[in-house]
C-alpha cells in the first residue's frame, strides 16, 4: 500500500465522518460536501471501474477533466482511484491512455482508449441525455461498482503523475506539504490544485473547501461559514 492510498484508508477508518472535501460551484450555486468515508467509497468504486476497463499498474489514465475542472470533487476521486489502480495520471489527452476521463464539454473530442464522461452533477448523478457512441457515463457506471477497498500493489518509486513539466512518483506526491487545517482552495493548474485540495489535506488530516468561480463577496461568506483558517 502506497503512502497516498494508506492516508485515505486511515482517514476513512479513523475519522470517516469528518468532511474531507467541500466543493462550491459559484456559477451553478451548488455545494457538495464529502466526508473521508464517502470520498473513499467513490475512490474504491472508481478503482473497480478502472480495473474492469482493464487498467493495470503502470498504464496511463488520461484525465483531461483535471485540466478543465481541476478542483471538482469528481476529478479528485478519479485521480485517487487511478492511483489506487497503480495507473499513471496524465491531465492531457494522452495518446497512450488505456482510459480517458473527460468533462461534459468534451464529449465530441477525440480521446484514447475507453472514454468515461463526467456530468459533474453536484450529487454525482449521470447525464440526462444520450452520450455519443462509445462514451460511457462515469456516474452511471461507477455507482454500480462495489465500494469494498481493493488496490494494486505498486512500488512507491513507480510513476503516478505525468505532465509536460515532469513525471512524479507516488513517493514524490506523498512528500507534498501536509495541512491539518481547514483551507480555502481556488482552482489553479491541475497539479497545484490536486496538491492543495487533496494531497495536503489527506496526508495532514486536514480538509479543503474548493471554490470554483470568482465572487469576492461569496468567497468572504464561504470563508466565514466554513470556518476557514
Amino acid at each position: 500500500m502506497t503512502a497516498l492510498v494508506a492516508a485515505l484508508v486511515r482517514r476513512a477508518r479513523r475519522d470517516g465522518g469528518r468532511p474531507l472535501i467541500t466543493y462550491y460551484d459559484l456559477a451553478a450555486g451548488s455545494r457538495t460536501e464529502l466526508s473521508g468515508r464517502t470520498f473513499a467509497n467513490w475512490v474504491d468504486k472508481t478503482y473497480h471501474l478502472l480495473s474492469e476497463l482493464e487498467v493495470d499498474a503502470g498504464d496511463v489514465v488520461a484525465v483531461p477533466l483535471a485540466a478543465s475542472h481541476p478542483g471538482h470533487w469528481v476529478t479528485l476521486a478519479v485521480v485517487a482511484g487511478a492511483w489506487q489502480a497503480g495507473a499513471v495520471v496524465d491531465p492531457s489527452a494522452a495518446s497512450d491512455a488505456v482510459v480517458s476521463v473527460v468533462g461534459p464539454e468534451s464529449l465530441d473530442a477525440r480521446a484514447s482508449g475507453a472514454v468515461l464522461a463526467c456530468s459533474l452533477h453536484p450529487l454525482g448523478f449521470g447525464f440526462s441525455r444520450a452520450l455519443p457512441a462509445g462514451v460511457l457515463d462515469f456516474s452511471a457506471e461507477v455507482r454500480s461498482r462495489p465500494d469494498a477497498h481493493a488496490e494494486e500493489p505498486v512500488d512507491e518509486t513507480a510513476a503516478a503523475w505525468r505532465d509536460v513539466a515532469s513525471t512524479l512518483s507516488h513517493a514524490d506526491l506523498a512528500a507534498a506539504p501536509r495541512s491539518s487545517a481547514r483551507v480555502l482552495v481556488r482552482p489553479k493548474t491541475p497539479l497545484a490544485t490536486l496538491t492543495e485540495a487533496y494531497l495536503s489535506p489527506v496526508l495532514g488530516d486536514g480538509s479543503a473547501v474548493v471554490v470554483a468561480g470568482d465572487d469576492d463577496d461569496a468567497l468572504a461568506r464561504i470563508s466565514r461559514e466554513e470556518r476557514i483558517g
